[in-house]
């Protein structure tokens, strides 16, 4: 069946980034931190409930395009389904992931943080270091992180300049609030597996799961679009493909794009629901994302609820 598009609801209110809590390691312009409250509503026995979803907590979250990985740590952190896979094609960002999940490396990536003089000196010293074991490679993907301009560790990004309130390189630069962030993902470790693989073929090899859910945020370089491209090493996605292994999943399934024309076509093909909702990128420029499953009706119903509010 065909769920209604509701193209022309007024849209929810933006959500407010700095009331959700910043699990993640990671600085994205793609982050999700802004989806978070979602999430939540989605998974909510009560509100899945009243819209006709199986309200029981999912035995497994399945994240196959992990990046960053804020929705993840809120479903492990907030107890949102019993345990989390998450899935990352990219070594670098894999690598940070596999050392602070790790019971013993987590602890040298904290310090090393924590003690590292950052000078552009010492920055572009460790940037040409090669031959790195996995705890120095996921340093220095962190360090590039958060001393690159836009937060991008895609090959051919220039260092910060100015920064905020021309701190230049140390603008994003929180050891403090690095190290406790590490600390506190690691210990939410029995509660996350990670996998470096690539996460089309995870979704098949979960796909008749219905005790399984997923939350699919792939890079956007749909439609000829290039931050995909500059933000990541490993950018380029079949969307077609996608869509046509997220059509098999027998488990709920969540998934962000742009809202371009292009991708709302090919999810009518399989007659997914749509809605597009607002936030803002990290320039404070108001866009919309698209969010795509079988049945948003717990999101109409909430931006509905905000409004009488």
């Amino acid at each position: 069946m065909q769920l209604a598009l509701f193209d022309n609801l007024e849209h929810g209110r933006i959500v407010n980034v700095a009331s959700v809590p910043q699990r993640s390691p990671f600085r994205y312009p793609g982050g999700k931190t802004w989806i978070i409250p979602h999430i939540r509503l989605w998974l909510s026995p009560l509100m899945r409930s009243t819209v006709g979803l199986t309200p029981i907590r999912p035995s497994l979250l399945l994240e196959p395009f992990v990046g960053g990985g804020s929705v993840s740590l809120a479903a492990a952190a907030e107890h949102l389904a019993e345990h989390v896979v998450m899935v990352e094609l990219d070594e670098d960002v894999a690598a940070v992931w596999q050392t602070i999940l790790d019971e013993k490396q987590w602890q040298w990536l904290a310090h090393k943080i924590e003690t590292f003089d950052l000078t552009t000196e010492n920055v572009k010293a460790y940037f040409a270091r090669t031959n790195l074991s996995l705890q120095e490679r996921a340093f220095k993907t962190i360090l590039r992180n958060r001393v690159n301009r836009g937060g991008i560790i895609a090959p051919g990004a220039g260092l910060l300049k100015e920064g905020e309130d021309g701190k230049g390189l140390k603008s994003r630069w929180y050891p403090l609030t690095l190290k406790k962030r590490i600390q506190y993902i690691a210990g939410l470790r029995e509660r996350i597996t990670f996998i470096r693989g690539d996460g089309i073929a995870f979704l098949r090899q979960y796909a008749q799961r219905p005790d399984t859910i997923f939350f699919i945020d792939p890079p956007y370089t749909f439609a000829g679009k290039k931050a995909g491209s500059r933000l990541y090493t490993h950018s380029e996605v079949n969307h077609e493909e996608l869509f046509e292994v997220v059509n098999t999943l027998q488990g709920d399934f969540l998934m962000t794009y742009d809202n371009v024309e292009d991708i709302r076509q090919i999810a009518r093909q399989y007659n997914f629901d749509m809605q597009a909702i607002p936030m803002k990128n990290t320039h404070h420029t108001e866009m919309t994302e698209l969010l795509i499953s079988r049945n948003l009706e717990w999101l109409r119903q909430s931006i509905r609820s905000s409004h009488l509010s």
